[in-house]
């Protein structure tokens, strides 16, 4: 499976130190063995799904979609205005 990461997730990402993306590698392994671990949503965010987990006290969600072919990683960063940022960045596309 092929894993593609949108530009808001990149960027994210770039800020996070070593010790961060070591946990969230482990993370995006484990949806790949099992892509519905996430949570589906509803409404706007239909086609999406959001994956839970803490990076030592902070908990972090990770937005993903997949089909057979490809994994697309859209966003990841905390709770807080998280699914605000999500529906924003999903109408600019």
């Amino acid at each position: 499976m092929k894993i593609i990461q949108s530009r808001s997730f990149e960027q994210r990402v770039k800020k996070f130190n070593q010790a961060q993306k070591i946990i969230l590698d482990e993370q995006i392994r484990s949806i790949l063995v099992d892509p519905d671990i996430g949570v589906g949503k509803k409404g706007d965010l239909s086609e999406v799904y959001v994956y839970k987990f803490k990076m030592k006290t902070v908990q972090y969600l990770l937005a993903y979609r997949f089909n057979e072919e490809h994994l697309e990683l859209i966003m990841i960063g905390p709770h807080q205005n998280y699914y605000r940022d999500l529906k924003k960045y999903l109408n600019k596309k």
